[in-house]
């Protein structure tokens, strides 16, 4: 069974019909998020910050300690999620994969920036059994199913992944104890 919490309910698929139960709210309402993490085996979070310039606030921060707070209250111990290079991996040497996207998202999205790490760091010392899945440039199209996978500056990584394959990975870590307290890098 797979509970969505989602705070557009236009946004859901019709395709998902009677095998996702639905919950609508919004990131700051901490019961409704309790509601659909009490019972799961794990939380997969696609949440990523807005990218408008105008956006004001950290809402995904708020967010993020919701959910983090009933994955404890009800010992939900997997915990799945997204986010780009700016965020370090202790395994990896930085390169221009990961200094280039930092630097521009502090110069030109500094908001944006603040959120995604704030949210990383919230969930990287939970206690939790985390992996942050990163990428620099998602793109639309069919999934391609092979994927190169690693850390920055040790594995050959690319730019480019499609959205396809983010998900696939990204929900394939739901049962693989491989990246466990680690923030792997994928690119197609």
């Amino acid at each position: 069974m797979v509970t969505a919490y989602v705070r557009n309910p236009a946004r859901v698929p019709t395709s998902w019909g009677d095998d996702v139960t639905v919950v609508v709210g919004e990131l700051s309402d901490a019961a409704a998020i309790d509601q659909a993490v009490q019972g799961a085996g794990a939380v997969v979070s696609a949440l990523g910050p807005s990218m408008d310039r105008k956006a004001t606030g950290l809402p995904l921060v708020e967010g993020t300690r919701n959910i983090v707070a009933a994955m404890q209250r009800h010992g939900v111990r997997r915990y799945v999620g997204n986010a780009t290079p700016s965020i370090l991996d202790p395994r990896e040497k930085p390169t221009w994969q990961t200094r280039l996207p930092t630097f521009m998202a502090k110069t030109f999205l500094r908001r944006a920036y603040d959120e995604i790490v704030q949210m990383s760091q919230i969930v990287m010392t939970s206690g939790l059994d985390w992996t942050i899945v990163r990428f620099l440039a998602p793109k639309n199209g069919p999934a391609r199913g092979q994927l190169r996978q690693g850390f920055y500056g040790h594995d050959k990584l690319g730019f480019n992944v499609t959205r396809a394959d983010i998900a696939a990975f990204t929900a394939a870590q739901v049962d693989d104890d491989r990246y466990i307290g680690a923030a792997p890098g994928i690119s197609n």
